[in-house]
């Protein structure tokens, strides 16, 4: 499979945002790929930097939904498939929300993002519900696909629910920069791709990260976006300050003969994994 991922600026102008989304997703096309990543809620800036009730109105459902038609008819045309990041309501819920666009421009399901984080720049459980729709995967034209959003890929869990699944490829559109001054100098970067990593390694499946890059509010986005494969070796790495595409040409049928032959998913003892289901890590006795 041919894969990229985009790694871009975010203008306070939704239509910048969306033509430049546009031209570099034809760009990548032309380049051959199949699936093609663009950054979380990449329609605008990071708005969860603070509480604004007015920010809502950017909330819509995914039925007559202002630009999503509009990458539906693009993923048709270059018959490619697009996971979009975007804010969604639904009745009176609002969830931060990937739709997943098959390769013939329908949307085949919507993953609503399970884990949401709260602090300082990150504000983001006063706009968003914890996804209700469970960790997904789509058997796609081109392989498995599996998608979680941003805070999400901290997550191990995660990764290997979606592997468990049957994923060859995790994807994760994602906003983070900067700590906020009373986080300290911490710089999350060399963190936030470890975890990633890892997710690669303990999954033997390839891994790929979209960030957003520059200055918006109190942030600077630190970009560094990724695609890395099943050992966790970097096929493409972005920097920090730049626009640019990353590449990937993956092998699943490699990652499936690897995988088999590290045991991990063989080795497995989900009967003693009860802990994992509960907060305290304290197996619930059954009265």
């Amino acid at each position: 499979m041919h894969l990229a991922v985009i790694q871009m600026s975010m203008d306070i102008e939704e239509s910048i945002n969306l033509d430049k989304a546009e031209a570099m997703v034809r760009e990548a096309s032309a380049q051959g790929a199949q699936v093609v990543l663009l950054p979380e809620l990449f329609a605008g800036q990071y708005f969860p930097q603070t509480e604004t009730e007015a920010a809502f109105d950017l909330a819509l459902p995914v039925n007559h939904h202002p630009f999503l038609p509009r990458f539906q008819a693009l993923a048709g045309e270059l018959n490619l498939v697009l996971p979009l990041s975007f804010f969604e309501r639904a009745g009176q819920a609002h969830y931060n929300s990937l739709a997943m666009v098959a390769a013939d421009g329908a949307i085949a399901q919507v993953y609503r993002k399970s884990h949401i984080p709260d602090g300082p720049c990150y504000e983001e459980k006063y706009y968003f519900n914890p996804g209700d729709s469970g960790f997904q995967v789509y058997n796609s034209a081109y392989g498995c696909l599996g998608a979680g959003v941003c805070w999400d890929q901290w997550f191990p869990e995660a990764a290997r629910c979606m592997a468990l699944k049957g994923a060859e490829l995790l994807l994760y559109p994602t906003a983070i920069g900067s700590e906020p001054p009373e986080a300290g100098e911490i710089d999350t970067q060399p963190l936030w791709r470890r975890a990633m990593v890892g997710h690669a390694v303990s999954n033997s499946c390839y891994v790929a990260a979209a960030n957003r890059i520059g200055p918006e509010g109190q942030m600077t986005f630190y970009g560094n976006s990724f695609i890395c494969d099943y050992t966790g070796e970097m096929i493409a790495s972005a920097k920090r300050d730049e626009e640019t595409i990353l590449y990937g040409e993956l092998d699943f049928a490699a990652a499936r003969r690897f995988r088999a032959g590290m045991g991990f998913f063989r080795d497995r003892r989900p009967e003693l994994y009860g802990p994992l289901l509960t907060l305290d890590g304290q197996t619930k006795q059954s009265s």
